[in-house]
Order: structure tokens, then sequence, then C-alpha cells
């Protein structure tokens, strides 16, 4: 599968793409300036992912490693 094919099922579960996903971490204190904060674990995002978004754990991971600039929006895994 696709990174983006994990991208397409997050938002047609949740309705959000890549840069909401972007904007709600900023609003959640994960990501400034682009980047997630020192000190942000990967356990901490993901918690709420799946806490307010009902994602896996899997699609949880994808939305991190977008977060993190590891991956990106059209990129097979």
């Amino acid at each position: 599968m696709s990174f983006q094919a994990y991208l397409t099922n997050i938002e047609a579960k949740t309705g959000k793409g890549p840069d909401d996903f972007r904007k709600l971490a900023g609003q959640q204190g994960f990501v400034a300036h682009g980047r997630i904060k020192d000190g942000v674990k990967a356990g901490e995002i993901i918690k709420w992912l799946k806490a307010e978004f009902n994602l896996g754990h899997g699609h949880s991971m994808a939305i991190y490693a977008l977060l993190k600039g590891v991956k990106k929006e059209k990129e097979k895994i």
C-alpha cells in the first residue's frame, strides 16, 4: 500500500487531510514552525490521534511520519 493510500483512507474516515492534521497538531502543541517540537514523543501523538479520530496504530503512525517529515504525500511506503 502506498503512503498516499494511507492518507486517502484517513481522509475518508475523518474528513481531514494532511494540512488539517498539521494545523491540528500545532493547536495541540505538538508542532511548531512545521516541525514536531523537541521532547514530543511519537506515543503522545499516536494517543491523541487514536482518541480524537479513532485511528488505528498504523494510520496514526502514518500521520506521525507526515508530521515528522519522514514521509510526504504521494510517496510510497
